[in-house]
């Protein structure tokens, strides 16, 4: 089995010893003394979820959150290429967060919440806030959990409009759309960048409304669909997370 990984605040030059002694403490302390019940001798990863990791070896376990870890020298994962993000439409409930989770899982590198016009939920005010800690914090445990030292980040809330923009800035832009009438032509037939931004709208449960992909088409997106099924919302963007990984070399 895969060493745990822990998140610490900084890993930057100067920040952390290379190769000397280092303290885990707080609740991935906690977490790891604990929960892991990690005793001496063990394997760890401490990353700070932006590329930067090191391995360590337990030097001992004190108290209940308190780790005592040799590290090894800090290395630093470049950014993967091409570089995946998906524009994830508001779902009802906690399946948001089973999208980001699973999405997180799997290698995504960026997910833009939207407040499409067919959402039921809307993000506004403290209830907002509060979703998108969720969000956020999911992306975290999930990118542990998944022994990533690269977490995905999770932005802020974007508008049509917002989403339109950062479509028109990508190398590969796709809306999902199982429309085939509309001119939705299969995923795992495009013609996909080996490096650049590729960024892909998944809509909500009600769909992608008209204006919205005639906005999206005149910044340059084209409709794509997966497959003969329809999936929800919460499930599409990690099948096609899965598909592009695989297509553009990442998963070889």
């Amino acid at each position: 089995m895969t060493a745990p990984v822990f998140v610490v605040e900084s890993l930057e030059r100067g920040a952390a010893p290379s190769g000397g002694e280092y303290v885990l403490d707080g609740p991935e302390g906690r977490h790891a003394v604990s929960v892991k019940r990690l005793r001496a001798g063990e394997d760890v990863v401490l990353t700070d979820g932006l590329g930067r990791w090191a391995e360590g070896v337990v030097k001992a376990a004190e108290g209940k959150d308190r780790l005592v870890v040799e590290l090894g020298a800090v290395a630093q994962e470049p950014p993967a290429q091409p570089r995946i993000t998906v524009v994830q439409a508001l779902p009802k409930g906690d399946r948001g967060e089973l999208a980001v989770e699973t999405m997180t899982e799997t290698g995504v590198d960026a997910i833009v919440p939207w407040a499409a016009a067919r959402c039921i939920t809307q993000w506004k005010g403290e209830r907002g806030a509060k979703a998108l800690g969720k969000w956020r914090a999911t992306a975290r445990e999930a990118g542990k959990q998944s022994r990533r030292v690269r977490f995905p980040e999770v932005a802020e809330a974007a508008t049509s409009k917002q989403v339109a923009a950062l479509l028109a800035g990508a190398d590969f832009a796709a809306v999902l759309h199982e429309d085939r009438d509309y001119g939705s032509e299969p995923l795992a037939t495009a013609a996909l960048p080996a490096e650049g931004d590729i960024v892909l709208v998944v809509g909500p449960e009600g769909g992608v409304s008209p204006e919205e992909l005639a906005l999206f088409e005149e910044a340059g997106a084209k409709a794509y669909r997966l497959g003969r099924t329809v999936l929800r919302t919460s499930t599409a963007g990690t099948a096609a997370t899965a598909l592009l990984l695989g297509r553009t070399g990442r998963w070889s």
